[in-house]
C-alpha cells in the first residue's frame, strides 16, 4: 500500500488525500496517517514544483565530471561545490571521476564561469564537461 502510495504521490505531489484514498482504496484519514508516517520515517522527504528551466532563464545544462586530487578531504570539497551557483545535483560516482554535477545556468559564459569556480576549489585536479544538447526526458516519468 506504502508503495502504491508514493508511486502516486511521485506522479502528482499536489494530489489530494480523498484522490489518493479513492485511487488505493483507503479513506482519507487513513491515507492522511500513512503519508504522515512515510513523511516522519524520512521515506518521504519533501514536495517541488518541476519547472521548464529555459521558462526562467536556465537555456544551458551541462554535466561535470569532477577529478580529485590525490589528498582530498571530501567533505571540505563537497561542502565548497555546494556553494558554487548553478549547481543543482552531486553525484558521488565510481571511475575516474569522484563525483557528477548537474548545472544548469543561463547561457555559455555562465557555464564557464562555473567550471572556472569548480577548478579552483581546494582538492580539484580537473574537470570534464559534457554539455547537454537537448532533453529527451527528466525523471522517471518525464
Amino acid at each position: 500500500m506504502d508503495r502504491h502510495l508514493i508511486e502516486l504521490l511521485r506522479a502528482n505531489g499536489r494530489a489530494s488525500y480523498a484522490e489518493l484514498a479513492r485511487q488505493v482504496g483507503l479513506s482519507s484519514p487513513a491515507v492522511h496517517e500513512r503519508v504522515g508516517k512515510l513523511e516522519a520515517a524520512g521515506v518521504i522527504t519533501g514536495y517541488r514544483a518541476v519547472i521548464e528551466p529555459s521558462s526562467v532563464g536556465l537555456d544551458v545544462t551541462a554535466l561535470i565530471g569532477v577529478i580529485e586530487s590525490d589528498s582530498v578531504d571530501d567533505t571540505g570539497l563537497e561542502a565548497a561545490m555546494r556553494e558554487v551557483p548553478g549547481i543543482e545535483d552531486c553525484w558521488r560516482v565510481a571511475g575516474s571521476e569522484g563525483y557528477v554535477l548537474k548545472v544548469r545556468v543561463a547561457d555559455i559564459p555562465a557555464l564557464e564561469a562555473t567550471v572556472n569556480a569548480l577548478n579552483r576549489i581546494r582538492g580539484v585536479a580537473r574537470t570534464r564537461t559534457t554539455v547537454v544538447l537537448s532533453t529527451k526526458w527528466e525523471g522517471r516519468h518525464g
